[in-house]
């Protein structure tokens, strides 16, 4: 039986060990964390996730969706909150699209559960990653408890070990021609939870994702299964009137959420006391090229990590698996031309999401405060409705397709420029309220052959 070493025991590495079990592989991963399923998950560092198109279909490749079901709410769509209290709701997609709001921690522990329990993956805790001879198939690793130093071959080496991935950093980055780059964006975060009301019932509509956007920083809600909502609040490090070294005592922060986020102060009572037990975060985006050497690959955040503002990090990682899968068995497990054509298809995506995650934060902080925009979003779904052959928007092309992020990034840059052209053609907004836009739609649409 051939063997595979899996360096992490993340989403990725779990999934992609349930991958390397299905074909016949004997996996054995290294996590440098102990068991996170015997420690308490709650919130402060760990922003929920959204599982959208992408994911589910990785998961359901290898008959693994059913575990998560019971994980995921659904949200239809983004309300956002505004400085005094108004609520504007804005539909992600078509009528039964939606994305799932899960706990990082929680599906991480089921998929470990998964790989472990049901696929025979070999987990060890505790092993911190050290080096690699990615030719010969090595991992150098240390027992954090024991301080042993031991050393793990095996036929496959697959880097799944996150951001700051210790393969990449001990071994790859070692190698001749290898290009890295780290970018740190400006701000930071930090997570609270609103807690469920004395029923356990949820304090806002759970199949939504809130968002208060406030120009230059924001704050996001997310659902979880318990009727809380982990909260994350984005905002500079510096530099800004609203920024995190501004706001440092019980009154500035007190002041803070009752004037900025009033809703979400009355609904957090002990927000004071949260922000001074849930650390302060910052957000990076990794490159690195390239992916493959020798036995050894980079899979997930360890090849392309994102910020998470289109929600499409996990899924990101998660297509890795999808992809790398579906080429093992076009290649009949050659692996030169399996991780040959698995770099060359995900490198450019892995670039694009990157861009799309950068390119939504100023959607979600600024835009989805502007009426244009959302007039614009509105116009566009409803060319969606009726021309959906023709006519995908770019966050449906993200969340709720398989069409390549580097394809969708183009195409959606294309089509933003022939929207506000069209907008500015004629006066959308009247003609919404005069129930005519279908007429110009249909006048527009109807004999392209495919959409601008």
């Amino acid at each position: 039986m051939k063997t595979a070493t899996i360096v992490g025991a993340g989403l990725a590495g779990s999934l992609w060990a349930v991958y390397l079990a299905k074909a016949g592989y004997n996996v054995t991963i290294f996590e440098r964390r102990s068991d996170i399923r015997l420690a308490e998950i709650q919130a402060g560092k760990s922003i929920n996730l959204a599982l959208s198109h992408r994911g589910w279909e990785a998961l359901r490749a290898v008959g693994v969706d059913h575990h998560v079901n019971e994980l995921a709410i659904p949200m239809t769509g983004r309300i956002m909150h505004s400085a005094t209290g108004e609520l504007t709701a804005q539909p992600y997609g078509q009528e039964g699209q939606a994305i799932y709001s899960v706990s990082r921690g929680g599906l991480n522990a089921k998929m470990m559960d998964v790989a472990e329990k049901e696929f025979g993956a070999t987990i060890n805790y505790n092993m911190q990653c050290t080096g690699g001879n990615l030719e010969e198939g090595i991992v150098y690793l240390t027992n954090k408890l024991t301080g042993e130093h031991s050393e793990h071959q095996s036929d496959l080496v697959f880097g799944c070990d996150g951001a700051y991935s210790a393969l990449r950093y001990k071994a790859f980055q070692k190698l001749d021609r290898f290009n890295y780059s780290q970018e740190f964006v400006e701000d930071g975060y930090k997570e609270f939870l609103i807690p469920a009301n004395a029923d356990g019932s949820y304090k806002l509509d759970k199949n939504a994702l809130h968002i208060w956007p406030r120009g230059r920083f924001m704050l996001i809600a997310l659902a979880n299964e318990d009727g809380s909502f982990t909260c994350t609040l984005f905002m500079p490090f510096e530099g800004d009137e609203n920024a995190f070294d501004k706001i440092n005592t019980k009154a500035e922060i007190e002041a803070f959420f009752e004037t900025r986020f009033p809703d979400f102060y009355e609904m957090c009572p002990n927000v004071v006391e949260q922000w001074g037990t849930h650390p302060l975060s910052s957000l990076a985006i990794m490159r690195c090229y390239p992916w493959t050497s020798g036995k050894a690959a980079l899979m997930g955040d360890a090849a392309h990590a994102t910020v998470p503002f289109y929600g499409q990090g996990m899924n990101a990682s998660l297509e890795d698996c999808h992809t790398m899968g579906k080429l093992m068995e076009e290649h009949d497990h050659d692996w030169e031309a399996i991780f040959k054509a698995y770099q060359a298809d995900r490198k450019p995506n892995g670039d694009a999401v990157q861009e799309l995650s950068k390119h939504n934060y100023l959607v979600m902080r600024d835009f989805v405060a502007d009426p244009q925009f959302l007039l614009q979003k509105k116009f566009e779904n409803r060319i969606q409705e009726l021309y959906p052959e023709k006519y995908i928007a770019l966050y449906s092309m993200v969340s709720f397709s398989s069409i390549p992020y580097a394809e969708a990034w183009k195409k959606g840059q294309e089509q933003d420029v022939y929207m506000k052209d069209l907008m500015q053609q004629h006066d959308i907004e009247s003609l919404m309220k005069e129930g005519k836009v279908d007429d110009l739609i249909h006048r527009i649409f109807k004999d392209k052959l495919v959409s601008n």
